[in-house]
């Protein structure tokens, strides 16, 4: 769990999600907490279990800075953050 850090880009690996992109939110001793800004909200972030993830060593700082400084990230920005991170991942595979 050492390398998965608040704004760090996640893969599910496990659950109905599996498959799935998230930003990590928070975290906690045993669990983290994630959002894709479009089904699972910052209001309402998803908790899972740290062995059931995937790091994908991508971390967003713009993201993680303002979550670690207490400011305002509008799940649009995590969407548009997601969405573009996706976009590349498939580009590299195209290739």
């Amino acid at each position: 769990m050492n390398s998965i850090q608040v704004g760090s880009v996640v893969l599910s690996t496990q659950g109905r999600d599996k498959g799935m992109y998230f930003v990590v939110v928070a975290t906690d001793d045993k669990a983290v907490y994630l959002a894709d800004g479009g089904m699972r909200r910052l209001a309402s972030p998803k908790r899972k279990n740290p062995k059931h993830l995937s790091d994908s060593g991508v971390k967003l700082d713009a993201i993680a800075t303002k979550l670690t400084d207490g400011k305002k990230v509008f799940d649009s920005e995590v969407k548009s953050a997601l969405r573009q991170f996706s976009q590349n991942q498939q580009e590299k595979q195209d290739v």
